[in-house]
């Protein structure tokens, strides 16, 4: 705790001297927004110094060798730890923390839909609040899964040790939480109520709280940028021997198309968000009408946020994918035609944008291209499907909690997906956009395909991070009330936006009350749904049975090593000598260990010949 209490106090005094020398240099108030821009670049700097950039990193410059922490309590996940495996916890923690404010927002955004009139809130206080829920939902569909599980299973899974930069892994960690604390205090100068989107030119003549909008996004870019160089170093060069390419798990080549994706496009926002900010605080009008225009944020925000969208989803793919090969017992079915499905979906969504822009105004020879690129991408993704469902295919299914979710993660998400073809469509794109239907495909599509494979994957790898096991009977409840509470809320938003209700409004005409109230309804039973699934895993984690290290008698190298794993992942050189999901291959073995034996006997990986364990 010491070193958060050292940043605290860097970012405290970094802030104070940025505002007190911009005041002394060019005048003006402490909430002036240039003196916010030094103030926060200065309190950033003085929190990653404080939270172990100084032993990591300062020492080095001054002929020292470099200091990390080595504590191995609980006081590791407050300290700049190298280890990846903590790197993940603090990241899943985090996040999950991130994604239960979200979720409140939620709740007080639906309590004013309830009715029809202003009450709860003030419509102006409702388009701040429907901001932040979109930001802090996002980042959590951006970082949840490929932060928390992409940290902690992807190097175990291909044999490393760590990550080939665990220095900047840490950074890229540790940059998270001023993000939240930027957007979490944005209401003391007045919030922000341009969307998550951020259009201008709104964003650049709304009130204060944007320019901390505005320092968030450019942080957590330089996180997604950071971890996504690290997730890309780490599997082209540090795989066990004979890891093969094709020999790969699935859910390290989902993070490894993540990646590509989040190294090269997530700058793209980040300068869209600084263009709006040197409009602010430079005097510069690149978003002005009689100079720039409003088009061009559109083009560059959308450059990199619809390739956010499978950012987000991507990962989501591989753990379900993950989890039916497991939970099904059979080989992944046509295992390279889904590989290469997941980089053909990162090779055309950045190809697709302008699909979100048929309204806006742009030439209208681009809506034909864009609207077949669009369509086009859905064929890739129908190919993932068939992977799933060719996977569970006369499979010999074990209905445990992560398998439950994964039917809801599939349910969701082909929702998301049919509906998204009505949206890639000019004709109906134009009826349709700005109104609830996109709201409700929005959802399937972004909380039905990252954030439900978020919850499958926490139940997944929980005995292997913890080494004991959740309340199975807790955790099927969960599924199913989640899922179906999630349906019961976003249904009926569709068939309010097909009449025209329109979106990011706190207000509507009565003949939307009806939907509406069983929307909110809904809504309130969802978001308690999550009482359920908190309070599961914290007293399982403390009090739960204990596990041996491959509860799911799975394959991939995870499951082959003590729960939870040792220090450096493994006590010798794991040598990989087969396919990870060759279930019911006589024999087969994905990997061993030729130098040492697994004290705690983690078998060899044939799960489907053991007769009396899946039933």
């Amino acid at each position: 705790m010491k070193y958060v209490i050292r940043a605290s106090v860097l970012a405290f005094a970094g802030y104070v001297a940025g505002i007190w020398l911009t005041v002394a240099v060019r005048g003006g108030s402490p909430t002036d927004e240039v003196a916010v821009v030094i103030g926060y670049i200065l309190a950033l700097t003085g929190w990653l110094a404080g939270i172990g950039g100084i032993e990591a990193f300062g020492r080095q410059w001054i002929g020292k060798s470099s200091e990390v922490s080595t504590d191995r309590g609980w006081r590791r996940y407050f300290e700049f730890s190298v280890d990846h495996k903590v790197i993940g916890i603090q990241y899943g923690v985090t996040l999950i923390g991130v994604l239960l404010i979200g979720g409140i927002s939620a709740m007080i955004m639906r309590i004013e839909l309830a009715a029809p009139g202003s009450g709860f809130v003030d419509l102006d206080d409702f388009n701040k609040i429907v901001s932040m829920h979109g930001i802090l939902m996002v980042a959590v569909a951006v970082a949840g899964i490929i932060g928390a599980f992409g940290n902690y299973i992807i190097p175990i899974q291909i044999g490393a040790q760590d990550m080939a930069f665990p220095r900047l892994n840490a950074i890229g960690y540790w940059l998270i939480p001023p993000v939240a604390v930027a957007l979490l205090l944005s209401p003391l100068l007045g919030a922000f109520n341009a969307g998550w989107t951020s259009y201008a030119p709104l964003s650049v003549t709304n009130e204060s709280g944007q320019i901390l909008f505005n320092m968030a996004i450019v942080t957590f870019g330089m996180s997604s940028i950071l971890g996504g160089i690290n997730v890309i170093t780490t599997v082209i060069t540090m795989r066990a021997p004979g890891m093969t390419w094709g020999r790969l798990p699935i859910f390290t080549w989902a993070g490894l198309a993540t990646s590509v994706l989040s190294f090269a496009v997530t700058q793209f926002f980040a300068a869209a968000v600084i263009l709006v900010t040197m409009d602010r605080v430079a005097g510069t009008s690149f978003f002005q009408p009689e100079v720039g225009s409003a088009l061009l944020y559109e083009h560059i925000f959308w450059f990199y946020s619809h390739p956010a969208v499978y950012i987000m989803v991507l990962p989501g793919f591989g753990v379900i994918l993950e989890i039916v090969t497991t939970f099904a017992r059979k080989p992944l079915f046509a295992y390279k035609a889904v590989v290469a499905s997941i980089f053909t979906i990162v090779g055309l969504s950045v190809v697709v944008w302008a699909h979100h822009m048929f309204t806006s105004g742009m030439a209208n020879f681009l809506h034909g291209p864009f609207m077949i690129l669009t369509e086009a991408i859905s064929i890739p993704t129908g190919v993932i499907f068939l992977g799933i469902l060719g996977t569970l295919w006369q499979g010999r299914l074990w209905f445990r909690t992560p398998l439950v979710i994964a039917f809801g993660w599939l349910f969701n998400f082909t929702i998301g997906g049919i509906t998204g073809i009505f949206l890639a469509d000019v004709a109906t794109d134009i009826h349709l956009h700005d109104t609830y239907f996109v709201v409700a495909h929005f959802h399937y599509t972004i909380v039905g395909g990252s954030i439900f494979a978020l919850l499958a994957a926490s139940f997944y790898w929980f005995p292997k991070i913890t080494g004991r096991m959740y309340n199975e009977t807790a955790g099927k409840i969960f599924g199913i009330w989640v899922t179906v509470a999630f349906n019961f809320t976003f249904i009926p938003l569709f068939w309010a936006g097909m009449n025209g209700m329109n979106r990011r409004i706190g207000d509507y005409p009565d003949a939307f009350a009806g939907a509406n109230k069983f929307a909110s309804v809904s809504a309130l039973i969802l978001g308690a749904s999550f009482l359920l699934y908190i309070g599961n895993l914290v007293y399982s984690a403390i009090w739960g049975p204990k596990v041996g290290p491959n509860p799911w008698n799975a394959r991939t190298l995870e499951w082959l090593i003590p729960s939870p794993p040792p220090q450096h992942n493994f006590t010798s050189q794991p040598v990989v000598i087969g396919h990870p999901y060759a279930y019911g291959v006589k024999g087969s073995v994905h990997a061993h260990f030729p130098d040492a034996e697994s004290p705690d006997d983690p078998g060899d990986g044939r799960g489907s010949d053991e007769e009396g364990v899946l039933v």
